[in-house]
């Protein structure tokens, strides 16, 4: 028995494994992607997300990929893994993503075959998308250049090409190896932490999509997760994780501020961001926990 039987859980409701089921609506992740479906729509061309580890970059590129029905667009999402990738390859692999019929090795021949097959989902009424995750790793002005031409792939008054880059803050850097490229972004959002009564909102969500039956966290334990983990998503996955599965391992039917502070420690999140800060976040954590206190006293 795991803590998911144990606390009565249809499954494990804090893996960081990509799940769509799990996806939280905050209001910045809304924003963002109404921003980066007004760029595609509108064929602006190119479009940027950034954000800090953890944030949720990849959960919302795969959340806009699901966005882009295949009767409105040729879409793809690309995921850079390292930073030894070639023009030659980002190219090839764009071609077979949104259609094109084996790629000549000849990067001249097969700018021209992409070309070909975006003139085709234009003809079809469609537009041509493709996601970029983990943009940063792409650390070559060369790599930049490519994508700048092929932001040039477009007949008149109209792009044929569409391009949204995920990435961290480093992709700014990045994108400055070419100039040029770096003033064609047409629409740029950033992605932040979660402010503490977003977080706590989070932690619900995610457990009542995991079917549970009574929640294990008081609510003065709440505001807690949001100091050690300074509202990133991620490090809320893995502290509430950890603290029910030591929850589990003492038979506690729910989970105490000392564990949730021990496991905090082990983690190494005792000196978070969010704990030594700013006034503001130390006001902000001191609002939630009035909130907690007014429904507590319902």
């Amino acid at each position: 028995m795991g803590y998911a039987d144990y606390f009565k859980f249809d499954r494990e409701p804090f893996s960081n494994a990509p799940n769509d089921k799990f996806y939280f609506d905050s209001e910045q992740h809304n924003q963002a992607l109404l921003r980066l479906m007004y760029s595609v729509d509108s064929n602006k061309g190119l479009a940027v997300l950034v954000g800090g580890v953890g944030t949720g970059k990849t959960t919302l590129a795969r959340r806009m990929l699901d966005n882009l029905p295949i009767d409105k667009y040729e879409s793809s999402l690309l995921v850079m893994i390292h930073s030894a990738i070639t023009p030659e390859w980002i190219l090839s692999r764009i071609c077979l993503q949104l259609g094109v019929k084996s790629p000549d090795p000849n990067p001249l021949k097969m700018l021209k075959q992409l070309y070909e097959r975006l003139l085709e989902i234009e003809r079809e009424g469609r537009k041509a998308v493709v996601l970029i995750d983990e943009a940063q790793m792409l650390q070559s002005k060369e790599l930049m250049e490519e994508f700048r031409g092929l932001l040039n792939l477009e007949i008149p008054d109209k792009k044929l090409l569409n391009i949204v880059f995920f990435g961290l803050p480093e992709l700014d850097a990045v994108m400055q190896l070419d100039a040029p490229l770096a003033q064609r972004v047409a629409v740029k959002y950033t992605l932040k932490p979660l402010s503490a009564q977003a977080s706590v909102s989070y932690i619900q969500h995610r457990l009542k999509i995991a079917g549970c039956p009574e929640s294990p966290f008081d609510f003065s334990t709440m505001p807690l997760f949001h100091q050690f983990s300074g509202g990133v998503p991620r490090l809320i996955n893995t502290l509430c994780d950890n603290a029910l599965f030591e929850a589990y391992l003492r038979r506690d039917t729910k989970v105490s501020k000392q564990i949730i502070q021990s496991v905090a420690e082990d983690l190494g999140l005792r000196n978070s961001p969010a704990r030594t800060g700013t006034t503001d976040a130390e006001d902000e954590l001191e609002d939630i926990e009035i909130i907690f206190d007014e429904l507590e006293e319902k």
